[in-house]
């Protein structure tokens, strides 16, 4: 009797999909008259027609004439950006930054409202497509997810790239939307890879591909990796991942704790064990952004309002995307001294309202020193449940009666 032959182990890979400047491209389906433009989608909602002036008003959406479309340089007020096209990002235009500065650097860009309920739509479409061919899908927010190609049909053919053109294609096909995909034997280093060659690329990483690819680039490309670590690896003369990987173990714990050093060594060299979770419960949801530049409460006022506007909008959003209210919400501040500081406030009845969230973390900036310059400002709800579960009441002068008021310091 013959023996039988065992087949070899599948290779691990695992693909990191980004939708390609996902708000913008949806509104470029609505108005394909602005394709190749300087487009900013920010500031509050408002319904389509109310954006264009009465000269488009009237027609069907992609015959309105871009005289019609409000310009970034007649904005007035606190909005912040959410995307825009990468052809205002050449001018230095970002997500989170005011809509204020962001006129002074583009000010002939086309201005936007921001449309929560279609780009949630369209994220379910390209996600239903997704788990319809690779079903093993980790849900990264409104447009990005992980996924494991390693047991599906053309997840091992060319390293992964058979599998991710079929899915880039059926995207497309399906949505008209571009996506970028890195594939690579984890997580770490498939996010990175969906960075190389955007927009609607493919990125490719082996194992043997860590030194030659990897290595060079700068160390903030690892994810978690912020402007503090990225300072002070820099202040010990390491500036690329091939300069941390080549420092020993015990040097990095010693540096920079035991937890940050292990993480720092292992990532450097691109180890990464965790799986692509189909399913989990947040324990809360956050935004946060570091700016430009170190900005003062009182001197930046207006930008740093539009801001924390902006972040809590976005919380918002997240809460309502992935179905959760809370009841603690907190603030992240992070001086030009690097120094960290949080305060939270939990309320009676748990939200998932920006304008609820942007008055109790108003709050909590009252609490908070605010003499120095800041580097970062972040916004988190924890205290998660679903809409509708029983909660209980919270003790102590944290309650209901806290949220009432309004907060202005910026």
């Amino acid at each position: 009797m013959a023996a039988v032959t065992a087949s070899p182990p599948l290779i691990r890979r695992i693909a990191h999909l980004d939708m390609d400047a996902f708000y913008a491209s949806v509104e470029l389906l609505r108005y394909p008259q602005l394709q190749g433009l300087p487009v900013v989608i920010g500031g509050g909602r408002r319904a389509c027609d109310s954006a264009l002036t009465a000269e488009g008003a009237l027609l069907p959406l992609h015959e309105i004439p871009l005289s019609a479309f409000p310009r970034l340089q007649d904005y007035t007020g606190r909005g912040v950006i959410t995307t825009a096209t990468y052809a205002a990002r050449a001018f230095g235009v970002g997500s989170a930054m005011g809509l204020m500065k962001a006129a002074r650097l583009c000010p002939q860009a086309i201005l936007l409202p921001v449309d929560f309920d279609e780009y949630r739509r369209y994220s379910r479409r390209f996600k239903a497509i997704i788990t319809d061919i690779a079903p093993v899908m980790e849900d990264r927010g409104v447009d990005e997810v992980y996924i494991d190609f390693t047991e599906v049909p053309g997840g091992q053919r060319e390293g992964g790239r058979v599998l991710a053109r079929l899915i880039q294609k059926s995207i497309h096909d399906a949505t008209g939307l571009t996506c970028s995909i890195g594939v690579a034997p984890n997580k770490l280093l498939a996010k990175m890879a969906s960075e190389f060659h955007k927009p609607n690329g493919i990125s490719i990483v082996h194992e043997a591909d860590l030194e030659p690819l990897i290595w060079p680039l700068p160390c903030r490309k690892i994810n978690g990796i912020g402007p503090k670590a990225s300072e002070k690896l820099a202040h010990h003369g390491i500036h690329t991942i091939g300069e941390l990987a080549a420092r020993p173990r015990d040097w990095l714990v010693q540096h920079f704790g035991k937890a940050t050093g292990a993480w720092l060594h292992e990532a450097a060299w691109g180890r990464d064990a965790r799986p692509v979770v189909t399913e989990s419960e947040p324990v809360s949801i956050s935004r946060e952004t570091t700016f430009e530049r170190d900005l003062h409460a009182v001197h930046d006022r207006a930008e740093l309002g539009a801001i924390f506007t902006g972040l809590c909008e976005r919380v918002a959003q997240d809460l309502q995307h992935k179905g959760y209210v809370g009841r603690t919400i907190g603030i992240k501040l992070r001086y030009d001294d690097f120094r960290s500081v949080t305060r939270d406030q939990t309320i009676a009845e748990p939200t998932q309202d920006a304008a609820a969230i942007r008055r109790v973390a108003g709050l909590c900036l009252k609490r908070v020193p605010l003499q120095r310059r800041l580097r970062l400002l972040g916004v988190r709800v924890g205290g998660l449940s679903r809409p509708g579960e029983s909660h209980q009441p919270p003790a102590g002068p944290g309650g209901a009666g806290c949220a009432g008021g309004t907060a202005e310091l910026f």
